[in-house]
């Protein structure tokens, strides 16, 4: 019976785990782009400016996508093949788990001899969802969007660790046809 009372704060606790570590990425591309001809890149100043977050967090992310685009071999140059821009968006996710058990009386419905030890847990998480695009700089065209919508870290000193995490799982989709 005691196992039954801590059965919710076990299933709240996994989950609460497993969800902070997941980010679930995609990613499209243009058919008819040739990925091989792109060696440099640069950042989309107007792009990246109308991004909806703070400056620190910008940099956090442009640091992280730096580090992922020296890694696949690119050169940021002045005169680059790709232009990088992102963009984000936030939500709010609020999670009630419902406990109304264990209670005595006459099982459903409303009983004058009703008792019991029923209670909720609220959780509120952050989700956020970046987006990477790659841009061809003669065109002008979206030739790669790569998506990664995590939950947030709250805490200062995670968050640039947390970032890095959610840019290399988008980054791992590029070049397309490439994945893991």
């Amino acid at each position: 019976m005691k196992f039954l009372k801590f059965t919710p704060f076990l299933l709240l606790f996994a989950v609460l785990l497993t969800s902070c570590s997941s980010v679930k990425v995609a990613s499209d591309y243009d058919r008819e782009a040739n990925f091989n001809d792109y060696k440099s890149y640069a950042f989309f100043k107007p792009g990246i400016d109308k991004a909806d977050i703070s400056d620190l967090d910008k940099k956090r992310i442009l640091r992280a996508i730096e580090a992922e685009m020296q890694k696949k071999g690119f050169i940021k140059s002045e005169n680059p093949d790709l232009l990088v821009s992102i963009f984000t968006k936030t939500n709010e996710n609020i999670n009630i788990y419902q406990n109304n058990y264990p209670h005595w009386g006459y099982g459903w419905g409303w009983s004058p001899w009703y008792w019991g030890s029923g209670f909720n847990t609220v959780n509120r998480t952050s989700e956020g969802t970046l987006y990477i695009d790659l841009i061809d700089s003669e065109d002008k065209e979206l030739v790669w969007q790569g998506m990664g919508t995590a939950a947030l870290a709250s805490e200062v000193n995670k968050k640039q660790e947390r970032i890095n995490e959610i840019v290399a799982r988008i980054m791992e989709k590029y070049p397309p046809g490439q994945d893991k």
